[in-house]
């Protein structure tokens, strides 16, 4: 699948909150419509609260201001409503997880998920702070941890993370990308196992229900799988790490 990603390189990130648009009832009402159709072919999804990107602009040399909002993820759905004005994108974090011979570690989204067979890096939507708590770098961060952890059984510290980039996507959403430290592929996969076998003991089905390593956009390109495609930013960011790991070919499309 072709990427529509834009990837940004970016230094600092300033996070304003500001309101979210009120929904008009025409909208609401659409909105309501779409929701409950979606919960309909997917009893799994949950109305909980998010925060939301409302808006992105350049602050100095590769800074950026991020604006964002609280709302919950049904207000996703007035994207398919044809003249909207209260849509807001989302706002999610990625972690790029290397292995010290250079690729990234990617999963396939579960049969049970929002998007089956999607390759993606481990991440998910940034969930907002209390009232009143700002939400800032460091959540962000901690974010990501949470998500690397709750998708791949892999343990970081938030502040052994870095910004790599942002990765600006279709209706506006953002993705913070941040770099994780190195470990060894089979300290990867063993922790990967270790998870999938705990919540297959829950009855539960992983998010993911595979991993692989691709250090190159052609080692992508041979990920497949019934109903396989990739996220958005998935692509260039791949290609972007590999060119400034300079590994060679053959390295970077090896197991």
């Amino acid at each position: 699948m072709p990427s529509t990603d834009q990837l940004l390189h970016v230094r600092r990130i300033h996070l304003v909150e500001a309101t979210a648009p009120p929904v008009p009832p025409r909208e609401r009402a659409a909105m309501d419509r779409i929701w409950d159709e979606a919960v309909r072919a997917g009893p799994s999804l949950f109305d909980g609260p998010v925060a939301a990107c409302a808006g992105l602009a350049e602050d100095g040399s590769r800074g950026l201001v991020l604006t964002w909002v609280r709302t919950t993820y049904r207000r996703y759905g007035l994207r398919r409503v044809p003249g909207a004005t209260a849509c807001v994108a989302s706002l999610y974090t990625d972690v790029l997880q290397p292995t010290p011979d250079g690729r990234l570690l990617v999963g396939r989204m579960a049969a049970s998920t929002a998007a089956p067979g999607r390759w993606q890096l481990p991440g998910g939507a940034v969930e907002p702070p209390p009232e009143g708590v700002p939400l800032d770098l460091a959540a962000l961060r901690r974010n990501a941890t949470r998500e690397l952890a709750e998708e791949t059984g892999v343990t970081q510290l938030p502040e052994d993370l870095t910004l790599w980039g942002v990765a600006r996507g279709p209706y506006g959403s953002a993705g913070v990308l941040f770099l994780a430290p190195a470990r060894p592929p089979a300290h990867l996969r063993g922790r990967f196992a270790d998870l999938a076998s705990a919540e297959e003991a829950r009855g539960r089905e992983p998010e993911l229900d595979r991993i692989a390593f691709v250090g190159s956009p052609a080692g992508l390109a041979r990920l497949g799988g019934a109903g396989a495609d990739h996220a958005g930013c998935l692509e260039p960011v791949v290609a972007r790490f590999a060119a400034g790991v300079g590994l060679s070919r053959a390295s970077r499309d090896g197991g």
